[in-house]
């Protein structure tokens, strides 16, 4: 006699068919979908740069420490990232051609797989199966069954065509001069429009496509050691003195952050260029002793820093000014190596002169600006930034520089720094300020300052009121700096 069948259960409590038969979730892949830490690392920061704004050179360090990649894999996210993030406009018409449609129609998730992919097949050593199978695996993840389809096609169509062949149909569909350079340079055609004005000021218009090339080269890691903080034997046992800055040198390898720690902060990372806008208002003339000094838009802090180092050695009081609290908070972290009071107002710059006219000795105004002299630091700027945003930030450039001129005591000398070449953010701003003030400020010789502070020369070029440094022929972030004195 057969045995007893148990009973059923209610239907609301029967295992549905996902319960009798689970999928694996997409955040446990099976074995063929596998994606290297690094290559899930790169496309992590590359959507989280295009989909929340987030920076790279801020979010990455973050990812590689919490994937806990060795030595290797760190380098090769850094790598594809930052690769990646220079050249998403070349790869976007790539993959355009590739894909036969504007790559305004993928999927913004499936079209970040496909430049982490186009950059690999294209710029680096990786084996080609490497790059395809892992482009399509990383769809998988991120995409629907036919994204996945999809991009198999693309990453295979772009796999078929040499680079060279690539570059010669990417030129062919070119409308004009200056977006052929804006295609293969990987520039928006505003800014490679901006960067040959810039230059034309100086006579130097046919180093145009050589500063392209050089905002596509990952840049050196520059360290500056605070003067009188650190021995000054110590700059030449940890990297490369083959520099301008008197406070710089570059690093010859570990790790940055580590140094930085072990010094207790006395080291830290900072581009040359940087120093150098810094130092030329502190070493302008001889400090007298309890002169009053204004880092009138501080942050996040590094040349504060160094102000701070420098009015320490010479008897001088700093006040620093952050307007935007977090930055404040960076300022004040950034102040905590060195050994003096340093008080950091959260003022609005442009309301300095209401309670401070007539005040400070040295102003230090590194403007807020689009920041197109860092592009080898932060790549995804070029995509973010428009024209219409330097119309925005020249009108607070104007108001911030005519609030520095008024705080400042007669005799007192105004650094007017940013880190921007353009030229409405620059000689455009100085000119206008000059006109305003008429006979009450002089323009310093600004070339002469920055050559006699510098240890190496310095190959500057155009009106010596102005110094305007370039990555491709300085190694430096594009750095404009001018000297102006308030004579009454």
């Amino acid at each position: 006699m057969s045995a007893e069948r148990p009973p059923r259960p209610p239907r609301a409590q029967r295992p549905t068919r996902a319960e009798r038969n689970p999928r694996p979730p997409r955040s446990n892949p099976s074995p063929a979908d596998y994606v290297q830490p690094a290559r899930r690392v790169a496309y992590e920061v590359i959507a989280a740069v295009r989909a929340d704004d987030a920076y790279a050179n801020l979010l990455l360090p973050t990812k590689i420490q919490r994937a806990a990649l060795n030595t290797a894999d760190a380098a090769l996210a850094t790598e594809l990232t930052y690769g990646t993030l220079r050249m998403q406009g070349y790869y976007d018409r790539v993959i355009a051609i590739a894909a036969g449609r504007e790559v305004t129609a993928i999927d913004p998730a499936i079209l970040d797989v496909l430049r982490l992919g186009a950059h690999q097949l294209l710029a680096t050593r990786i084996a080609t199966h490497a790059a395809v199978n892992e482009s399509v695996s990383l769809a998988k993840q991120v995409g629907s069954r036919s994204a996945t389809g999809f991009t198999n096609g693309v990453m295979r169509a772009i796999s078929r065509v040499s680079a060279d062949e690539w570059r010669d149909q990417v030129v062919a569909e070119a409308t004009s001069a200056d977006d052929k350079l804006a295609a293969l340079y990987s520039h928006p055609v505003w800014v490679v429009r901006a960067f040959r004005q810039a230059l034309l000021a100086e006579g130097r218009q046919d180093e145009l496509e050589e500063l392209l090339a050089a905002d596509n080269e990952a840049a050196k890691v520059n360290m500056v050691a605070l003067p009188g903080l650190t021995p000054p034997e110590l700059r030449a046992s940890l990297g490369d003195l083959d520099a301008f800055s008197p406070t710089g040198f570059v690093l010859g390898g570990g790790d940055p952050f580590h140094l930085m720690k072990e010094h207790d902060g006395t080291i830290r990372v900072q581009d040359e260029g940087s120093q150098l806008a810094a130092l030329a208002l502190t070493r302008a003339r001889p400090v007298n002793k309890d002169e009053r000094w204004l880092d009138l838009c501080a942050g996040p802090g590094g040349k504060a820093a160094l102000l701070a180092a420098e009015a320490l050695a010479g008897g001088a009081f700093l006040v620093a000014n952050e307007v935007v609290p977090a930055r404040a908070a960076l300022v004040r972290n950034a102040l905590a190596p060195v050994p003096l009071d340093v008080p950091v107002w959260e003022t609005d710059g442009t309301t300095i002169a209401t309670r401070h006219a007539d005040t400070f000795d040295r102003i230090l105004l590194d403007a807020p600006c689009t920041g197109l002299g860092a592009l080898r630091r932060r790549p995804e700027a070029r995509w973010r930034k428009q024209p219409k945003d330097v119309a925005e930030l020249s009108g607070l450039q104007s108001n911030l520089i005519d609030a520095a001129l008024s705080a400042l005591a007669p005799g007192g000398i105004l650094a007017y720094v940013t880190c921007s070449p353009h030229i409405a953010e620059t000689r455009g701003i100085v000119a206008t300020a000059l006109k305003k003030w008429g006979d009450t400020v002089t323009q310093l010789d600004t070339a002469a300052v920055v050559q006699s502070l510098s240890e190496s020369k310095l190959d500057l070029a155009g009106d010596p009121g102005v110094v305007q440094l370039w990555p491709h022929r300085h190694g430096t972030d594009a750095m404009f700096i001018t000297l102006i004195e308030r004579t009454k």
